[in-house]
């Protein structure tokens, strides 16, 4: 069992003014065939909240109770935070990490489910930053993927109940439970379990709240129109439901874990504004964010690797896998 000195929160990034916006978009599009117009399109949605994704104070938020955390329980590791496409950016994490020291590093990477750009992707990331460092970057080993761990799901579970208690009491037993995640091509997703995952994730979180009325739809589609992605999509789910006689639902983001801007204006504006127009009711549960089970399942995740202890889940589908496999979430080619 490999002693490790240091923990890595391994995110995405996101602007934190206007001047970050169009060079934060340019990092996450490089290498990708997405038009010019589309990216300044994107960039008014930021925009549109003063070029602020909260994604970055999500994550700090979310290192200083995870801090609090070890520091009460144990292991009282270091925390260091790396981005994919924004400062501070993984290269320069584990330079710092480096000159620290550090040589055996675990990697929590904020996102619950398997896919390329939710696991392999993040993997490659960290090689390529330690390629960038050098010999003396550390050795970083990335936590299992956690959508079945019970306190996840009690986060989750938590956020939906309050959510629910937000509509009058008679409209609650007829409210229709609708899961949200960031859709990916279909061609990507024929080569990972993210679908199976978050079906699994979403039968837990509603057999836990007492609801038999739920499905798992996508949302913040940014592929190209030709190309098949995950549907269907948010707002054509709320058309449906209205046409159903629904007129109360509660929308969980559980494909994301903070409020980050896929959420306040893909849901809290565009889904919001969708169903404002057909005369839906809709509130949206809070994602796991800073909820103590969330953060007392990041300890856990550490533990199982630090101790060996036994890797706690619900459902049928078992724990994660701690090492990818060779062919895992592979990219479409």
């Amino acid at each position: 069992m490999a002693e490790y000195d240091a923990l890595l929160v391994v995110s995405f990034g996101g602007p934190e003014g206007m001047d970050d916006v169009l060079p934060f978009l340019e990092n996450v599009l490089r290498g990708r065939n997405v038009p010019r117009e589309r990216m300044l399109q994107v960039a008014h949605h930021y925009e549109m909240f003063g070029g602020v994704s909260p994604i970055n104070q999500q994550n700090r938020d979310l290192i200083g109770a995870l801090k609090h955390e070890l520091e009460a329980y144990g292991p009282n590791l270091p925390i260091y935070w790396g981005n994919r496409n924004w400062h501070p950016l993984l290269p320069e994490t584990l330079k710092q990490m480096a000159h620290d020291g550090v040589q055996n590093a675990l990697a929590f990477v904020t996102s619950a489910y398997s896919s390329f750009s939710s696991c392999r992707q993040y993997r490659q990331n960290i090689f390529d930053a330690q390629t960038e460092v050098g010999l003396d970057a550390p050795r970083i080993d990335k936590l299992r993927a956690f959508y079945n761990h019970p306190l996840f799901i009690e986060a989750n579970v938590d956020h939906i109940r309050r959510a629910l208690s937000q509509l009058d009491e008679s409209a609650r037993s007829e409210a229709h439970l609708v899961f949200t995640a960031h859709s990916i091509p279909e061609a990507m997703a024929a080569n990972c379990e993210y679908v199976a995952q978050l079906a699994e994730a979403g039968k837990l979180i509603a057999d836990a709240v007492g609801i038999d009325r739920w499905r798992v739809v996508y949302q913040s589609r940014s592929g190209s129109p030709s190309q098949p992605w995950l549907g269907p999509d948010i707002a054509d789910c709320l058309r449906e439901l209205q046409t159903q006689g629904i007129s109360n639902v509660v929308v969980a983001p559980i494909g994301f874990v903070s409020d980050h801007m896929e959420i306040v204006y893909d849901l809290d504006y565009e889904a919001q504004n969708v169903a404002k127009e057909l005369g839906l009711t809709m509130v949206r549960a809070a994602t796991a964010g800073t909820h103590p089970a969330f953060v007392k399942m990041i300890r856990e995740l550490i533990l199982e690797r630090l101790h060996n202890e036994p890797a706690r889940f619900l459902g049928s589908r078992g724990p994660g896998h701690n090492v990818c496999p060779v062919d895992c979430c592979l990219p479409v080619r």
